[in-house]
């Protein structure tokens, strides 16, 4: 005698919806950071993950909101990654370190994210400001950044004349930097700034940069 199968639960239709999208973010992502916004095809995106285009439309509607969805989330990893540090128990100066570190590393471990930010870039930012909750997220970044460098100036360690956006800009330009020009820079200089045999040495550098600018005149 054979039993039935169980009927699904709502949790496990959640989870697999669940699933289903993120699916597709993924896919989007790539398709995305590598052809554009313009290039991308959302009948790609559906071949590579065994769905459908209407799925995805069922998802997120349409292709430009696929797209502001792709941003959304890179964009909130990044600055999730960087609000996890725990810089209330660091002392300014470790705890700036601390913030250039955790930007290095995971703008090396998601090249997509800085292909995005070009993408979006070339469009002035066009689908960007549609995003309203992308500003939320980038202000309390630079919020956490913001109190450790008043931390700073409070005990001396820092100059006065510092704005967080500015350290924040700084960062980022450098991380950005290194992989977005990796292959430039290497026909042009014969260095790979993503080699593995010199990446504590970059990771070091942005460091002793950042702190260096920060330190009292």
């Amino acid at each position: 005698m054979t039993g039935q199968a169980a009927p699904e639960s709502k949790v496990d239709r959640r989870r697999d919806a669940e699933r289903t999208r993120a699916d597709i973010l993924d896919v989007a992502t790539e398709e995305f950071a590598n052809r554009g916004y313009s290039g991308a095809r959302v009948d790609e995106i559906a071949a590579r993950t065994r769905t459908t285009k209407r799925m995805i439309y069922y998802y997120f509607e349409g292709k430009e909101q696929l797209y502001l969805a792709v941003l959304e989330r890179a964009y909130a990893e990044i600055r999730a990654a960087e609000r996890a540090v725990d810089v209330d128990h660091l002392d300014p100066v470790a705890a700036v370190r601390r913030i250039a570190e955790v930007t290095f590393d995971h703008h090396e471990a998601h090249p997509a994210f800085i292909k995005l930010v070009g993408v979006e870039n070339a469009q002035q930012a066009e689908h960007m400001t549609h995003v309203a909750r992308l500003v939320d997220l980038n202000s309390s970044a630079v919020d956490v950044l913001r109190g450790v460098l008043d931390r700073g100036q409070r005990d001396g360690a820092f100059r006065t004349d510092v704005d967080a956006l500015d350290i924040h800009m700084m960062i980022s330009a450098y991380c950005c930097f290194r992989v977005a020009n990796r292959h430039t820079f290497k026909a042009l200089f014969g260095r790979d700034l993503l080699d593995p045999t010199t990446r504590q040495h970059y990771r070091t550098m942005l460091a002793e940069m950042v702190v260096g600018y920060l330190g009292q005149r």
